[in-house]
């Protein structure tokens, strides 16, 4: 199971990948989880412990769905136990996944710090709202999801009338993927 930040979702899922020896990254293996016809897929580094026909991981790094790739740890097999995968400290590749996203956080286009300051004051009062009084809270819920589909629909229509819309641009804005961009723009155009 990868990473993930709310903000991002899975424009920027990280996990703890493998590198072979030679520096490369192994395909993808598949586990058969029992009857059915899924299998389970993954790029984690423990799937890569040499058993079966998959390969041995060299060395670890945090990977994540982008692309971007922090730096390599050699892997110590002879100081796991043979069922102590669990053993290896990930804890380098998930602060190296966690700069990444502080990266990219300072990439996207920033709030105006009022509209921030709102943002932040209306979380402080609503969660517990929600625990305090769940009616209130679900009819601002309400009128903040009327607000928020309004103001949706009225930026993915002046980003339709710019035409020739570019959506690598608009996901690094974002901080998320061009597709995810169009299909963000795509979902606030078709509210009504």
């Amino acid at each position: 199971m990868g990473w993930t930040t709310e903000e991002f979702g899975d424009s920027h899922e990280g996990i703890v990948g493998a590198v072979l020896a030679d520096g490369s990254e192994p395909k993808p293996a598949y586990f058969d989880i029992g009857s059915g016809a899924e299998m389970y897929r993954t790029s984690e580094w423990w799937a890569y412990d040499g058993s079966v026909t998959r390969p041995r991981a060299a060395a670890v790094r945090a990977s994540c769905s982008c692309g971007w790739r922090g730096p390599s740890t050699p892997v110590p097999w002879d100081e796991l136990d043979t069922d102590g995968l669990e053993e290896l400290d990930v804890s380098g590749p998930r602060r190296d996944w966690s700069e990444h996203i502080r990266a990219v956080e300072r990439q996207t286009v920033p709030l105006p710090a009022d509209l921030a300051g709102l943002l932040n004051a209306l979380e402080d009062k609503l969660i517990p709202l929600a625990e305090d009084a769940p009616a209130a809270a679900l009819r601002a819920v309400a009128a903040l999801d009327r607000l928020t589909r309004r103001a949706g629909r009225e930026a993915a229509c002046v980003l339709e009338e710019e035409g020739d819309q570019r959506w690598e641009a608009l996901g690094r804005a974002l901080g998320i993927g061009a597709d995810r961009a169009r299909s963000l723009v795509t979902r606030y155009l078709l509210l009504r």
